[in-house]
């Protein structure tokens, strides 16, 4: 898991510094505040614009998939922020591999969620025939 953070960083690293490049041959002089209010601001409105059209199709088929979405994106933001977090304080080894058991740990319970559900409802739908029939 280390050496996955430390490639995504040494590529973001390079993605720096080859923006501050161009932004300098481009004779703009911006610091490096002003570099994350223009570069974040962009991708946070591309991913905005991405995600609403996406989320605007999947929510005519299920509010409970956009429910999904948004608790993975979460959960996965949290488990990566414990590895880190343990890395840091040198209470555990920071592996990717507890973070995929984390998601996993989501997957079955919601997995679990799901058909407790589904038997209320069939339950719920056989009990109104039987209350039907009796009518």
């Amino acid at each position: 898991m280390l050496d996955v953070l430390k490639a995504a960083v040494s590529v973001i690293n390079r993605l720096h510094d080859i923006l501050l490049l161009v932004v300098g041959k481009l004779g703009l002089r911006f610091n490096d505040k002003q570099l994350h209010f223009w570069v974040l601001g962009l991708i946070g409105i591309v991913l905005f614009v991405a995600v609403d059209v996406a989320f605007r199709r999947i929510s005519k088929w299920s509010v409970s998939a956009l429910s999904f979405i948004y608790t993975l994106t979460v959960l996965v933001v949290i488990a990566l922020s414990m590895e880190i977090q343990q890395q840091i304080t040198r209470r555990g080894a920071l592996d990717f591999n507890d973070i995929i058991a984390g998601i996993w740990g989501f997957i079955v319970l919601l997995g679990l969620y799901v058909l407790v559900r589904i038997a209320i409802r069939v339950g719920s739908k056989l009990y109104q025939k039987v209350i039907d029939k009796r009518r």
